[in-house]
């Protein structure tokens, strides 16, 4: 080289634009990643932070929080912005010289003299290494939009740093893809802290943090922000969108979904971002692919006549191109869009004309029914306007096909079928009672029933047995309990070959059992029927675990009712999706127990936006559901709002015949009118209520509670009259419990008896009734049954505080209750405190799966790592590890594996 071009060469540095070293602002509404930088805060003692995810996932933003802690920490760390100029060596070099140098570290030699001469690269290292190691401070240097570099000499030049730089010089490389290094032998030693895709999204509380604010708190109710979340996966790039459109147009909340993905800001950044930098083959591709909910490399070949799909796919995926995998128990793989991403490529693809799109959906349907993917087959089919081949899927399937995703499209299918029509196919109308028979229409299926014909019932064993299962069914549906049982003891034990059956009728039984305080039965279901392993992906079985989780619940053992409810949510959710039947009726029961448990913000992101949660599943889950709303709101926003919302609730179920639903609401309408202090529509209220339970006084199902909440508000609205008479209302209260064995109900009673008791001045009956109840409350993990009750539970709480002989561990749990307690009007939104070790009781309890994640954690593997070798998706990877960090108490994979070794959990 020229000593021209070698002076060149070097000042090239000094002719680079200063932005180019320069972090991004951060504005002051920004939300900290809290959880992230406490990952990247272990790269104190690693070679390499690499930070891997797509698009506008918020990479740049975190590394600029990072740096700025990192620099009050005494560190010194240089910024380099990449760009597509410096996808070549020598550009490369020349940016990545030019940082060294902001770090103090300034080299002469010149990597640019002989690209091929390896002893170039080496004294470039050697040198970089010794100047470094002269430096008495921490160095940082940030290489963000790393994915820009192409020439393989850079990327080993990098590899070198990796494997020989000194222990002060830590790289931070931030990529829309996984840069080609080999990183094994650093992750073995600990050297590598990663933060990949499936992690830089939001979490819901990032997302409320964002939009609260941008836009000022309480500006958006739960359900508008649950709806955001859904929509955006937690795409910081796209909230950013939607805080600026509700800015500017705060009347279009209605319309949200609408707004936001044909926003012409959205199109626009999907367009230049993502899209254009792909081949035209990849976009045809993807859009071809995006009517479908879920897409592998055959069906995609199938669909599309695209004999290269399993590369195109391969590609998508490496280039985090805004796709998930999707974990099933299929050999095969598949994987999905991100929701905007993938409605973006819907709207694109609809300008071919509607007869291509319907094309597409028949020959999906077509793969999909060839291949026994029976739901998606009848749904593309229908779709695909092929009504005729969506019926014929149905009446041909087996028995042995069918599932509750199978059963929702069916019905959808229904929906565009004349009754007459209907009626002529009978395997057809069957499953429509069947469908209809689990939802709130107990009308609907009777009348079908009717239309049933008896030489078809005789011909198909699993019509007769399915016949009795319905009506059993809507016995639930009517809360005749009583009649439900009868109908299915007698075939309890019969074979069954038909699964979806089977787990139905163990389902229900369950569910009546526990409706009858029969817990012990209940139980013994799963002894004498245990769901094999093979079937636990089953989503009616999952139905039928959810049921016996419910018989925890109405016990009152809450902690139990979490620990099972939160791995069949997972484990649910993973296998048929955030808004199947399974999934919704976990998070009814988690939500239950997390406002329990006083897990306000958990609660409340669990039910979000599953409105048929409220107006039409079973009564017992509708109960369940509209009471956890009803009490987050009152918490929340007050009692104005949970008057609204139960006023409206109420008004609905009515109309739908729910009566029991409608009984609980009143009940509840009362307490909160008695905490705002207004007696006399209280006393309205009352008389409503006990003409309710008149009606049902001699009612043997699960209707036979009514008279028992009756008594409770009675019992309430005599308390500052008439202890006397409030006791008598109580007892009644405490039968019932006693009867049925509802757990947290018969500690309520109890607990407002020995208040009773304590104005009566009987003060040693009430400090007994106190102690007895606080000893139950405490095994089984009850917090809000006793928070809710606010000052007079304080005053109960303070007097017992100054037993001097009380135990160790109800005198702790005496003062975390005390701690929690507040205005009832007051948001009590706290965090769930890490388990206390000392108490046996409480020992954090890992499942399987988090142990075999451990194991591999241990191992030094990344999550995307884990994930392929369990095969399972990097979103369950993550689920779990938080779930791990939660139980234990630990914040980073590390923490968690040490206190699995010296728990020996791992080897």
């Amino acid at each position: 080289m020229k000593s021209g071009d070698k002076k060149l060469t070097t000042n090239r540095a000094k002719h680079l634009v200063s932005t180019k070293f320069s972090p991004p602002r951060i504005g002051t509404r920004h939300v900290p990643r809290t959880n992230l930088l406490a990952q990247l805060d272990r790269m104190h003692h690693c070679r390499l932070a690499l930070i891997t995810g797509a698009a506008g996932y918020g990479k740049t933003t975190l590394l600029a929080q990072w740096r700025q802690a990192r620099l009050k920490a005494g560190a010194e760390v240089a910024w380099v912005s990449l760009t597509a100029d410096d996808k070549g060596y020598a550009s490369f070099c020349i940016a990545l010289l030019e940082g060294l140098r902001r770090l103090g570290i300034d080299v002469g030699v010149d990597l640019l003299r002989d690209e091929s001469a390896v002893n170039v690269m080496d004294a470039t290292v050697a040198a970089i290494v010794d100047a470094g190691a002269k430096l008495t401070k921490e160095l940082y240097l940030i290489l963000d939009d790393y994915h820009y570099v192409e020439v393989p000499l850079a990327h080993k030049l990098i590899q070198k740093l990796l494997d020989h730089g000194s222990d002060n010089l830590h790289l931070v490389l931030a990529s829309r893809v996984t840069p080609p290094l080999s990183l094994t032998r650093l992750r073995v030693m600990d050297q590598v802290a990663e933060i990949e895709s499936v992690d830089l999204p939001f979490d819901l509380a990032e997302t409320r943090m964002f939009v609260e604010e941008n836009l000022g708190a309480g500006k958006i109710n739960a359900d508008d922000l649950g709806l955001i979340h859904e929509l955006t996966s937690g795409w910081p790039s796209c909230l950013q969108l939607i805080v600026i459109m509700l800015k500017n147009r705060p009347d279009t909340r209605a319309i949200l979904h609408d707004l936001v993905w044909r926003s012409s800001d959205l199109q626009t950044y999907l367009s230049e971002e993502v899209v254009a930098h792909l081949p035209t083959e990849m976009v045809e591709f993807t859009e071809a692919l995006s009517i479908f909910r879920r897409f592998s490399a055959s069906m995609a070949t199938a669909v599309t006549g695209n004999a290269q799909a399993d590369e195109l796919i391969k590609r998508m995926e490496d280039e985090n191109l805004l796709i998930y995998r999707v974990d099933t128990d299929d050999r095969l793989a598949w994987y999905r869009f991100h929701p905007l991403f993938g409605e973006f490529l819907t709207t694109r693809l609809e300008r071919r004309g509607s007869e291509q799109v319907q094309e597409l959906h028949r020959k999906g349907a077509r793969w999909f029914a060839a291949h026994n993917y029976l739901t998606e087959a009848v749904r593309h089919a229908s779709r695909g306007n092929d009504i005729d081949f969506a019926t014929q899927v149905i009446e041909q399937s087996a028995p042995a096909t069918w599932s509750l995703d199978y059963l929702a499209p069916t019905l959808r299918l229904l929906e565009r079928l004349p009754e007459d029509e209907l009626f002529r196919h009978q395997r057809l109308l069957f499953l429509a009672c069947l469908t209809v028979s689990l939802t709130s229409q107990p009308g609907r299926a009777k009348a079908w029933l009717n239309h049933l014909k008896d030489s078809d019932i005789q011909t198909h064993p699993e019509l007769a047995n399915g016949v009795l299962l319905v009506r059993a069914a809507i016995a639930v549906q009517d809360d005749d309990s009583d009649r439900a049982v009868q109908l299915l003891e007698p075939v309890r034990d019969a074979p069954m070959e038909n699964p979806f059956l089977r787990y139905m009728l163990l389902a229900t039984l369950t569910v009546t059992y526990s409706m009858a305080g029969r817990y012990a039965d209940a139980r013994r279901l799963f002894d004498i029927h245990p769901i094999p392993l093979e079937d636990r992906g089953n989503d009616m079985a999952m139905v039928a675990e959810s049921a016996g989780v419910t018989a925890h619940m109405l016990a009152g053992d809450v902690r139990e009712a979490e620990r099972l409810g939160s791995e069949l949510l997972e484990r649910s959710t993973r296998e048929h999706g955030h808004r199947s039947i399974c999934a919704n009726l976990c998070a009814s029961l988690l939500s239950d127990a997390f406002y329990e448990l006083d897990r306000i913000d958990d609660a409340r992101e669990l039910i979000a936006n599953r409105f048929g949660l409220l107006h039409s599943s079973v009564p017992d889950v509708i109960v369940r559901t509209n009471m956890s709303r009803a009490r987050l709101d009152l918490l929340q926003k007050g009692p104005d709002a949970a008057l609204a919302f139960l006023q409206q609730q109420i008004a609905h179920l009515r109309c739908l015949g729910q009566i029991r639903p409608v009984a609980h609401l009143l009940a509840e309408q009362l307490r909160v009118q008695l905490l705002k202090g207004n007696r006399s529509l209280a006393s309205e209220l009352l008389v409503t209520l006990e003409e309710l339970a008149q009606r049902h006084s001699t009612v043997q199902g699960a209707r036979a509670e009514l008279p028992a909440l009756a008594a409770l508000a009675r019992a309430r609205m005599l308390r500052s009259e008439d202890s006397e008479l409030t006791l008598k209302a109580l007892q009644e209260v405490h039968d019932f419990a006693a009867r049925f064995n509802r757990g947290r109900l018969g500690i309520l009673a109890d607990l407002l008896s020995a208040d009773a008791l304590e104005d009566l001045k009987r003060h040693d009956e009430s400090l007994e009734i106190l102690t007895r109840t606080l000893e139950t409350a405490r095994r089984f993990g009850l917090v809000r049954t006793l928070l809710d009750e606010g000052a007079m539970t304080e005053r109960l709480l303070v007097g017992l505080s100054r037993k001097a002989d009380l135990p160790p561990p109800l005198r702790e749990y005496v003062e975390e209750l005390l701690g929690k307690l507040t205005d009832p009007f007051s948001a009590n939104a706290t965090t769930p405190r890490p388990r206390r070790m000392s108490v046996p009781e409480q020992q954090p309890v890992l499942t399987p799966r988090e142990l075999e994640i451990l194991a591999l954690v241990a191992q030094a593997m990344s999550s995307k790592r884990i994930a392929h070798t369990l095969d399972i998706t990097l979103e369950t990877v993550k689920w779990n590890l938080r779930n791990i960090f939660a139980k234990l108490g630990v914040s980073s994979r590390y923490d968690a594996m040490v206190w699995a070794r010296n728990h020996k959990l791992i080897d």
